[in-house]
């Protein structure tokens, strides 16, 4: 078997390192071993941060939601509640967008909810 040289193949894999670790802080974005270890843990929170953004995302919906249906006098769980049983089907990010962009249209689905939960009360 003959001889391989590896110095190319090496070189294209220690720049590609290189490359996705620019912006990194001392050594972690020049030399090959810790940015090959800054490169790996980055990749590991990324993954794990995307996941982490949703759940964020969905608090913050939530949070909005909340606040804009305490002006119309109804819990955060009553409006879903009711919203449930009038069968409206809109969910949390569009409700937050709603309650953040359009409060009169976020006004009729609470008072819609409430309609529900009144109905089913009776």
């Amino acid at each position: 078997m003959p001889r391989v040289k590896r110095g190319v193949t090496a070189r294209k894999k220690h720049k590609k390192i290189l490359k996705r670790t620019e912006g990194h802080w001392g050594a972690r974005h020049k030399l090959i071993k810790t940015a090959r270890e800054s490169m790996m843990h980055a990749l590991r929170y990324s993954y794990r941060d995307r996941r982490n953004r949703k759940r964020d995302m969905r608090q913050l919906w939530i949070t909005r939601i909340n606040a804009a249906s305490r002006m119309y006098g109804i819990k955060y769980s009553d409006l879903i509640h009711g919203l449930a049983l009038a069968q409206v089907d809109v969910d949390r990010k569009i409700l937050a967008d709603l309650a953040v962009t359009d409060l009169a249209a976020f006004g009729a689905l609470a008072k819609a909810a409430r309609a529900a939960l009144d109905q089913q009360k009776a």
